[in-house]
């Protein structure tokens, strides 16, 4: 399959929009650590994508829905769908995660994503599905509005380009989030933030210049 045809796993998203370092550490490299936090999480996940379907009174509940978009070349899962009415005239995605709401887009960016997948093989529009987060225990609505879409369109589109290029960016100063990173000791963000390696490149080229410059 050629890079420009390669498909994306929905959840690859959330990797690439917590950082794109972690994405291609996984996706390109082949490299994966499990920690306290993946381990759990992936305890979640099997346990909530293997409900069986259920109807209560006019929704319809499907865990494990697999979607895919050819447009934006995206597979995955949703952990729950809702359906309500009979023909459907409701569709509303649920993404469960093990931690807690969060300031940034990363998750809401997955749940998009979903959403994005099932309009192109339903021909529907989605304008609302949920986060649940196990640390508290409740939902929280997301609104799938024009400035969700266009970060998630454009955290797929810098995925892609990380794939198609083969090429892991750099690691970046060491930051808060990265302590909850189970690649962190594969990554070691912190040891390039001493590593004057660039600083004396550029100080030896400004150098050569000066010094051509001299000459003529």
């Amino acid at each position: 399959m050629d890079d420009s045809d390669q498909l994306i796993r929905i959840s690859a998203l959330q990797h690439y929009a917590y950082c794109p370092r972690q994405f291609a550490l996984i996706h390109v490299e082949q490299v994966w650590a499990e920690n306290y936090f993946t381990a759990q999480g992936n305890l979640l996940h099997e346990r909530v994508d293997g409900g069986e379907p259920e109807q209560r009174g006019n929704v319809r509940y499907e865990r494990g829905v697999s979607v895919k978009s050819e447009r934006l070349r995206l597979t995955g899962k949703l952990d729950l769908l809702e359906i309500e009415g009979k023909p459907p005239t409701h569709y509303f995605p649920v993404e469960y995660k093990r931690g807690k709401p969060k300031i940034e887009d990363w998750d809401k960016i997955q749940l998009c994503a979903q959403a994005l997948c099932l309009e192109e093989m339903r021909n529907i529009t989605i304008d609302e599905g949920a986060m649940w987060y196990w640390k508290v225990r409740k939902r929280e609505p997301v609104l799938i509005d024009d400035a969700l879409r266009s970060v998630t369109l454009a955290a797929i589109e810098g995925a892609h380009n990380v794939l198609a290029s083969g090429i892991t960016p750099p690691p970046i100063e060491k930051k808060k989030r990265c302590k909850a990173c189970s690649l962190v000791d594969l990554c070691e963000p912190g040891t390039f933030r001493h590593d004057r390696s660039n600083t004396y490149i550029k100080e030896l080229f400004a150098a050569s210049t000066i010094s051509d410059s001299n000459e003529s």
